[in-house]
């Protein structure tokens, strides 16, 4: 025991939980958080904004399977942070979201404190099903040992973690709670025992594998090479099998290849995906019968397809297990045809962005990381066409879908991760969400290229409203000067007139003492260039 505010309270726990790095804004409700944060040996990265400071706490955490962790003060600055809690919870990413809240015995119907709104930790419960409120400075460390185990058993989710402002300064006892270490997740005997028979009766077989196969790269190659099958993954998935692996068919399931894939064996082996309409664009397969699924969430086992044979575990415990047991098969013809209609296809759907493209991947290497928005360039460009072979490698907010992530996720990958080329693709629509945040890695000296390719709004519903047959408006962006502004926060800004002077600028940037942006204008159908 020991005599500690709540400030100190939280950040020892923190510390104790292996938390190095955090990223926050310091407001008025949470200084004794930040004197605490003083003691320690804890790097600290201040964002421009709170949004800003969750989308790299969710960047940090996707590209290391470590907890991110987004400080803020109370009230508008916590739901400033709402959308990347949105975010982290749809893509199942483990972020602690911490604030402070009204004090213990603030009056019900409030008294018109600084930054009071009606009921905080509600309002971030229904964001992420989880929102632990303490009632005492004992308490802290026991609610950050209850949010860790939350985060990182099963299916990992953000909490939001609240602290009454007044318990923060408040001195009590204290014992320590260690952190809990959860096991690994292991298959039901009879469930293995159902799927080793599906998969050695099947001829053909395909796997999708999605963000939980995080861990489980090895094994999923060694089942792939086992079964003879050809591999899909979602956006979240890609990297979890190198691109030149033979067995590679493709990440991105928009495709009809994808689809037709899936209809064509006679097993589908599912890991740690949902199906998600935000992958399956065009529709799902008919997949009747013939799903083998794994997935570490009991509650998203059976969501938006049933399985034939459902294994509730861990993808690399359950792989591992098939590894041992199931009988090797060649691969099909199946395999080779589907992957080269998937790549005809992709090279088609991104046909606009696939010079740039091509010439980023020769430059950028195939273990880097790249931080996308919710930009055409990246979901029609380089999610199913920019080769890359390390997990997580692909940063892009899939299942909320949010603008203005690329640019501070891309902030939160070079932090943890600062040997590793990040690089940010970014639509200019979207940078004007978080454009504040170029300051950030500016002042960080971060070598971190960020292409914006500038279509002069948001094309994509543009491109909607066109097909719609509706009248075009509210959909086109002046232009500002993204390099002027660039240099103005601190970075280097370069203006591109081809792909290849993109890829170059990109090649450099690698090397820079700060940031570059690196600017080149989309010729499509959204700028009637295509």
């Amino acid at each position: 025991m020991a005599a500690r505010t709540g400030g100190q309270a939280l950040v020892d726990a923190l510390v104790g939980h292996g938390v190095d790095t955090v990223f926050g804004i310091p407001g008025t409700h949470n200084l004794a958080v930040y004197s605490a944060l003083a003691e320690h040996d804890v790097t600290h990265v201040l964002p421009r904004h709170e949004q800003g400071a969750g989308y790299a706490a969710d960047g940090y955490a996707r590209s290391t399977g470590r907890v991110g962790v987004a400080l803020t003060t109370t009230g508008p600055a916590i739901l400033n942070a709402a959308a990347a809690a949105a975010q982290a919870y749809s893509d199942s990413v483990p972020v602690l979201f911490i604030s402070p809240g009204m004090p213990l015995q603030h009056p019900a119907h409030g008294n018109g404190l600084l930054h009071e709104i009606v009921d905080q930790s509600a309002a971030m419960a229904a964001v992420l099903g989880t929102s632990l409120r303490v009632t005492s400075v004992a308490e802290i460390p026991l609610a950050v040992q209850q949010a860790f185990a939350v985060m990182t058993t099963g299916r990992p989710r953000p909490v939001h973690l609240e602290i009454p402002l007044d318990l923060l300064d408040e001195v009590a006892e204290v014992a320590p709670v260690l952190p809990a270490r959860p096991g690994t997740l292991h298959p039901d005997q009879a469930a293995l025992d159902r799927a080793v028979s599906r998969l050695d009766a099947a001829e053909t077989v395909a796997i999708v594998a999605g963000g939980g196969t995080f861990a489980a790269a090895a094994e999923l190659a060694a089942v792939a090479e086992l079964l003879g099958a050809g591999v899909l993954t979602t956006a979240n998935g890609k990297g979890a099998l190198p691109t030149g692996h033979p067995l590679f068919v493709g990440a991105g399931l928009q495709h009809a290849a994808a689809r037709e894939l899936c209809e064509a064996v006679d097993v589908v082996l599912a890991l740690g995906t949902e199906f998600a309409p935000s992958d399956w664009w065009g529709g799902l397969p008919e997949l009747a019968g013939k799903v083998v699924r794994i997935d570490v969430d009991a509650t998203a086992i059976s969501t938006n397809v049933v399985p034939d044979v459902a294994l509730v575990a861990d993808a690399a415990a359950a792989l591992a297990a098939l590894a041992d047991r199931v009988q090797r098969k060649e691969p099909s013809a199946l395999v080779a045809t589907a992957r080269a209609a998937h790549r005809a296809q992709a090279r088609e759907e991104g046909a606009a962005w696939i010079e740039l493209v091509d010439a980023l991947a020769d430059v950028v290497p195939r273990d880097a990381i790249i931080a996308a928005d919710n930009a055409m360039a990246a979901y029609y460009g380089a999610l199913s066409n920019l080769p890359l072979d390390r997990p997580h490698s692909f940063l892009y907010p899939t299942g909320a879908g949010t603008l203005g992530y690329g640019l501070p996720a891309g902030i939160g990958a070079k932090v943890a991760n600062p040997e590793t080329a990040v690089v940010v693709l970014h639509g200019d629509g979207g940078l004007m969400f978080s454009v504040a945040e170029l300051a950030t890695p500016a002042e960080l000296r971060l070598a971190l290229p960020i292409v914006v390719v500038d279509n002069g709004g948001y094309g994509e519903i543009r491109n909607e409203m066109d097909d719609r047959d509706e009248p075009i408006h509210a959909v086109a962006l002046g232009s500002p000067d993204f390099v002027m502004l660039a240099q103005s926060l601190g970075c280097l800004g370069v203006r591109a007139q081809s792909a290849a002077e993109v890829a170059a600028a990109v090649d450099k940037a690698f090397h820079a003492d700060r940031p570059t942006l690196i600017h080149v204008r989309e010729r499509s159908r959204a700028t009637g260039e295509a």
